[in-house]
């Protein structure tokens, strides 16, 4: 027996997949109450994304990274960092932290608001495929967006000497708000907006 697509619903707690029943839906599983979303809306997922972006310029702008020693207080942004790490060296290091921390996020950035566009107003039917592809690779890697902020409080925590003290900086803040936004935003898309709009 082949069931209708449009008759499906999925539930928001547990992901289990039911049968439309009319006005009072509930879960097989969980029993949760159901609601079918007549329309899809992109509003939120666009909030959250227009925050994300707000909270990157700052998390560029203010240093990352606060050391003092032996009173001399050195600052070093994002993008410092990956310059001061290249010039001695470092290079494996410098390349994560740019494709993680400044490549990454940018790409996150156009990717959502490629989806967010495309979606309202469709490109055509033959991208539908690679839509979800750029959604779930976007999904994959979104929380390696953090190795910056990890390095920084593993440093804080590990560093204990006397006269050296590390400190994360007001971009540290920022850019874990940008990350955490972003992820929001990814989150809200519904896939299902690749099919809602054709």
């Amino acid at each position: 027996m082949e069931i209708d697509e449009n008759k499906l619903l999925r539930c928001p707690v547990c992901e289990a997949v039911n049968i439309d029943k009319g006005k009072h839906n509930r879960c097989r599983r969980c029993g949760s109450h159901i609601y079918k979303h007549h329309r899809f809306r992109t509003e939120k997922s666009w909030a959250y994304l227009i925050t994300a972006i707000i909270a990157y310029i700052p998390a560029n702008i203010y240093p990352m990274l606060i050391t003092k020693k032996f009173g001399h207080v050195e600052e070093s942004t994002i993008f410092g960092g990956v310059v001061y790490l290249w010039e001695h060296g470092s290079y494996p290091i410098a390349l994560i932290i740019l494709f993680a921390s400044i490549i990454i996020p940018i790409l996150k950035f156009i990717v959502l608001i490629y989806l967010l566009i495309s979606v309202k107003y469709p490109i055509g039917k033959e991208k539908k495929i690679s839509k979800h592809k750029l959604y779930y690779l976007m999904e994959i890697i979104g929380p390696w967006s953090m190795i910056d902020v990890f390095v920084v409080a593993i440093l804080a925590a590990l560093i204990h000497l006397a006269n050296i003290q590390i400190i994360a900086g007001t971009a540290a803040t920022a850019f874990a708000l940008s990350v955490f936004f972003t992820l929001l935003a990814a989150h809200a898309f519904d896939t299902r907006l690749i099919k809602a709009y054709k």
